[in-house]
């Protein structure tokens, strides 16, 4: 059975100079996660090569559709956001030139220059044959339920490609209110990221923009951030605003006609079992979120699905064929 994942991520050596060198506890963290995998997560980011395509063999991966790392274009300001995403689209361009069967690519933007985001997503989708756009988090403390960034989504629509809401760090001042001192560790991966990603997808709707661009598909990874868990709560408690508001769908809605999620990072069988019962199997997608992830464990995780063959067919590879126009 074809294999396909779709939140896989790289880094380029300026991603990686404009990071400051962890220190103390973060830099204690990073080592905890490379013990936790078994191999340096760096050095994973930065090849798009043989060692990625080891690990993918090793794990029976066959495609990989890789996107920057967070904080990805959105931690700066255009002047360094714009030649950062260039360059990252660059080189992951070439990677999919040299191994067209194996590696597919997500378009990095620099949301701060919306306009340039819109040229740079045509430019990577119909240039380098870029499967859609993955942003990481707010720009500059903005999400992009702001109207100046929906030109974004209008070339994403006319493209027919998907848009990816990946999390980044949470809001600086949402770190100072829920997640200073032992509450630390859930900043990131284990809460922090799944509330700021959750929160940006559902500023994007309730501010109207799938009633703009009703084709357009977003993609959200772990198992859609937490939402479909709640999706029943969160739609009786709103569904009379979003009526008021004058959205032409409720939450539950655009969440089973508008939304993807991916596994990404998120193997537990009861968890995707709700998320099957919830968005159904033409909603999910496979990922592993490697480097972070291994492989191996995505597919441990594949096998202990009590679902059909006919569904795990649709979760490793036919959503992803039908989405990303493989």
């Amino acid at each position: 059975m074809r294999v396909i994942t779709l939140e896989d991520h790289f880094a380029t050596p300026m991603d990686r100079g404009l990071i400051p060198k962890p220190v103390g506890s973060r830099a204690e963290m990073l080592a905890q996660l490379d013990d936790r995998v078994g191999y340096s997560i760096d050095t994973g980011l930065l090849d798009l090569g043989e060692m990625r395509l080891a690990h993918m063999d090793r794990a029976g991966i066959d495609y990989q559709v890789i996107s920057l790392t967070q904080p990805g274009a959105q931690g700066y300001g255009a002047a360094t956001a714009v030649p950062l995403a260039r360059d990252a689209n660059d080189r992951l361009g070439e990677a999919c030139r040299k191994h067209p069967t194996r590696f597919g690519g997500f378009a990095t933007l620099a949301t701060a220059d919306p306009a340039e985001s819109v040229k740079e997503l045509e430019r990577c989708v119909t240039t380098l044959g870029f499967k859609g756009a993955l942003v990481s988090g707010s720009t500059g403390g903005e999400f992009l339920d702001h109207k100046k960034y929906w030109g974004i989504f209008e070339c994403a629509e006319a493209l027919g490609v998907p848009f990816y809401i990946h999390p980044g760090p949470p809001h600086p001042l949402a770190i100072k209110a829920y997640f200073e001192g032992p509450v630390d560790p859930m900043a990131r991966a284990a809460w922090g990221f799944a509330i700021d990603a959750g929160t940006h997808f559902l500023r994007i709707v309730m501010a109207g923009v799938l009633d703009r661009f009703p084709k357009l598909t977003f993609i959200l990874g772990h198992l859609g951030e937490g939402i479909p868990f709640v999706l029943d709560r969160m739609n009786s408690h709103t569904e009379r605003a979003f009526k008021v508001a004058g959205l032409k769908k409720n939450i539950k809605e655009y969440m089973c006609e508008n939304v993807m999620v991916t596994t990404s990072g998120n193997f537990a069988v009861p968890s995707l079992l709700c998320t099957l019962m919830t968005l159904g199997a033409d909603r999910i997608m496979f990922s592993v979120d490697w480097p972070y992830e291994k492989n191996e464990w995505g597919q441990q995780y594949l096998k202990q699905l009590p679902i059909s063959p006919e569904d795990l067919a649709k979760i490793t590879h036919l959503n992803a064929e039908r989405v990303l126009k493989l």
